[in-house]
């Protein structure tokens, strides 16, 4: 069993321990937190603002920034190997190209965001109610059911 210890102690040493292995300082972790309340917040106010097509740009940039700072702090990725990093930031990118092309062919298409009403100005004939006929319809009918003669 000593031997299982040993050999677990020169794994530490070399480099390949598999636990929590990027302790960040709880300033940094407090910075990144209130930076995202800070991001939140503006995406809230964002939207009460009337920005027309910059709307949706601004909405991804705030998006974008939040996802980056969760990716590169939490998810510790700024700590990680650089091919890791250019694959996840290569992936971002084609994403937003992806986007980006579907929203310049959705915009120059021709699309609006516009419905128009039209208002029918038709003469119906509409049949007069005669109160006594109803009134004969929601009675109950005499089939036998429930009568005694």
């Amino acid at each position: 069993m000593s031997e299982h210890v040993a050999s677990s102690d020169s794994n530490v040493s070399d480099g390949h321990c598999h636990g929590f292995s990027h302790p960040m300082p709880v300033w940094q972790l407090l910075a990144v937190f209130f930076a995202l309340i800070l991001l939140t917040v503006a995406t809230v106010y964002q939207a009460t603002l009337d920005l027309g097509n910059l709307e949706l740009v601004a909405s991804l940039t705030i998006a974008t920034i939040k996802a980056a700072l969760v990716l590169l702090f939490f998810m510790h990725m700024i700590h990680d190997k650089p091919l890791n990093i250019i694959f996840f930031m290569s992936s971002f990118i084609f994403v937003a190209l992806f986007l980006g092309f579907t929203l310049m062919d959705a915009h120059g298409s021709g699309y609006q965001d516009k419905k128009e009403l039209k208002v029918l100005d038709s003469q119906r004939a509409v049949a007069p109610v005669d109160p006594a006929a109803e009134a004969e319809s929601e009675a109950p009918s005499g089939n036998g059911a429930g009568e005694i003669t």
